[in-house]
């Protein structure tokens, strides 16, 4: 964990290379440091959150394929990052791995940050995954003590980097806001579980937030044994084979549903601890979708109506463009 101290050298590396316009080399010397650890203190700078980068998304030479996505699915806005140039069967070069993530969550982080500057006392509703982290990577600046970060589903997980209480604090503490979680799983053990957890008075005037948003921002999950859920044990491969028949094509907030948008009946939809579709539906909803991989559950998701905005990387938006 770094110290004051640390995040003061990452804040003057900062402020010396972005602002005052010195190069790597120029800025070592300044600090008294080599060039090869400013380097290092500036991604640090940008890992951290002290840094974020924002680029006019009008600029990435998608217009085309923004209007046709959000006609097609009757949006409200379509936000796309610049293309890779890949195709559905392409494999990315390890250090592009994280690209399609990274650039959505900064093209989020810039609505979010203009959402908050027209709404400072906004409640806003959060799902989970690597995608939304990257929000709170690119939120530098942004004040909004007035406002309320609140989890769309169970906040408690073993072993995920990602669950929901870390979004929802992670977001909290880079805009001064305040932050609420419902205090139960994820997963109930069994549908009567689920109605046992959720009947509990502090859980009630949380799910009540989290019920009326003004914003809700989700992600998308595609269903294969490489998916956030799978990877971090949520649900077994024979619950995924099970999902798979009962015609799921993917998840969000960890509802299961198929080609149509609509959640299929399978006993983990019983379990789920989460806002439904319909409170979902009822208020202006954020997907956020990163990866080629995720193209089959996205489309379904916007099949099912309850998106006012997409975000989405520029490769999986031409995929989506074709695949619609």
């Amino acid at each position: 964990m770094k110290d004051n101290d640390d995040y003061e050298l990452m804040g003057r590396a900062a402020w010396l290379y972005y602002v005052g316009g010195l190069n790597q080399e120029e800025t070592a010397n300044r600090l008294g440091t080599t060039r090869a650890r400013v380097n290092k203190l500036l991604q640090e700078a940008k890992d951290a959150g002290i840094v974020s980068i924002s680029i006019d998304p009008g600029s990435t030479g998608l217009l085309q394929i923004e209007n046709k996505l959000r006609q097609r699915f009757a949006l409200e806005r379509c936000i796309c990052s610049p293309t890779l140039g890949l195709s559905g069967s392409d494999a990315l070069p390890g250090h592009f791995v994280d690209y399609p993530r990274r650039a959505v969550g900064s093209l989020a982080a810039r609505l979010l940050r203009e959402y908050l500057h027209r709404h400072p006392k906004a409640t806003i509703g959060t799902g989970w995954g690597r995608t939304l982290d990257q929000i709170t990577r690119n939120l530098a600046g942004v004040s909004a003590p007035h406002a309320r970060f609140v989890s769309l589903m169970g906040s408690l997980t073993a072993n995920s980097a990602f669950n929901p209480f870390e979004v929802v604090q992670a977001l909290a503490r880079a805009t001064g806001a305040e932050g609420y979680f419902l205090a139960v799983p994820f997963i109930a053990n069994t549908p009567r579980d689920r109605d046992v957890l959720l009947s509990q008075t502090t859980v009630q005037s949380v799910l009540n937030m989290a019920r009326q948003p003004d914003l809700a921002i989700i992600s998308v999950g595609e269903l294969t044994k490489r998916s956030l859920l799978r990877q971090s044990g949520m649900i077994s491969q024979a619950e995924l084979d099970e999902l798979h028949a009962a015609g799921a094509v993917g998840d969000t907030n960890g509802i299961f549903f198929n080609k149509d948008g609509t959640p299929v009946d399978h006993e983990l939809n019983h379990r789920t601890l989460a806002v439904d579709f319909e409170t979902l539906r009822g208020t202006h909803t954020v997907l956020l979708s990163g990866g080629l991989e995720k193209a089959d559950a996205t489309l379904a998701l916007l099949n099912s109506g309850i998106v006012k905005t997409l975000i989405v990387d520029g490769d999986t938006a031409c995929l989506l463009a074709e695949m619609s």
